[in-house]
């Protein structure tokens, strides 16, 4: 791929208005300009939001959802023929640096197997909490290389990864619908790259902030186990979490919210299954961490 062309997609629900400004003049500023930027706006209107000439606004009616919204965003760049990479930002992140979108090229150009490039994400003081780090052992944020996960902030997509492997999983709403697009990623043969150069600034928060977190978190890694994973892995997928959660838990009112997602997730249907092959399992465990954590 030669000087592939960039296309940007940014979801809000028009609860951020100064950072979502200041996000878009930073992908305005940009050396390489992107063909396309996408701002869909889920359940509001986006009618008080100045953008530029190549920005399109999609207002949503309803909320579908981080991914569900993505998907919107994704689906135009994928059928406007003019596009070959897709950037994914959070609304409340920030492009620290002019050269993203030349790196991301580079990269993509580089290597016609890579499917996915992972941003680092840091606070306005640089530093990069150990959850957005994706892999086990977090302690070097600095270091990159190929990895079998990536952050749903700040991340590149090949759009003939996309038409292979198919979209986010809108159905997942919030949580965990990186790791299901990760692991099909995987499985079709794409590489996931974290590029610790390339730098979104981000709030430092937590996900728990939002109401239906502990809910999602256990029904969607029901889900994901039920969709993606060899049968025999399946247990051993959720026992690992039932613990890892138990054990994390602070709150009664998270641990009712938790079972009761669990419960939903093994009683409600998740979308077609398509189990991740064996020497996909193996890949990833040689690339440290096995689809079992």
């Amino acid at each position: 791929m030669s000087s592939p062309r960039i296309g940007v997609v940014i979801v809000t629900m028009g609860t951020r208005p100064k950072e979502l400004a200041a996000l878009l003049a930073s992908v305005e500023r940009q050396d390489v300009p992107a063909a396309r930027v996408i701002l869909v706006g889920n359940a509001t209107p986006l009618t008080g939001v100045d953008v530029a000439p190549n920005v399109t606004k999609v207002p949503l009616p309803e909320n579908l959802g981080c991914p569900g919204g993505r998907n919107v965003g994704l689906a135009m760049l994928r059928d406007s023929g003019d596009v070959d990479i897709a950037v994914e930002l959070d609304d409340d992140g920030l492009l620290i640096h002019t050269d993203v979108f030349r790196k991301v090229g580079q990269l993509f150009a580089a290597d016609p197997g890579l499917g996915i490039v992972g941003f680092r994400v840091a606070d306005e003081h640089g530093h990069t909490e150990r959850r957005w780090v994706p892999r086990l052992r977090a302690d070097d944020p600095m270091r990159g290389g190929p990895v079998t996960a990536f952050l749903g902030g700040a991340h590149a997509f090949s759009l003939s990864m996309l038409r292979e492997t198919g979209l986010w999983p809108a159905e997942f709403f919030f949580t965990h619908e990186e790791t299901d697009l990760a692991w099909r990623a995987l499985d079709a043969g794409w590489t996931i790259l974290y590029e610790p150069g390339l730098v979104l600034q981000h709030p430092r928060t937590s996900p728990a902030r939002h109401a239906v977190y502990y809910r999602n978190t256990a029904r969607n890694r029901v889900w994901l186990a039920k969709r993606r994973l060899p049968v025999p892995l399946i247990p051993v997928y959720l026992g690992v979490w039932i613990l890892l959660a138990m054990a994390r838990m602070r709150s009664l009112g998270g641990l009712a919210a938790w079972w009761g997602g669990f419960a939903e997730g093994v009683r409600k249907p998740c979308g077609p299954r398509r189990a991740m092959r064996w020497r996909t399992a193996w890949h990833m465990t040689r690339l440290g961490r096995p689809p079992i954590l």
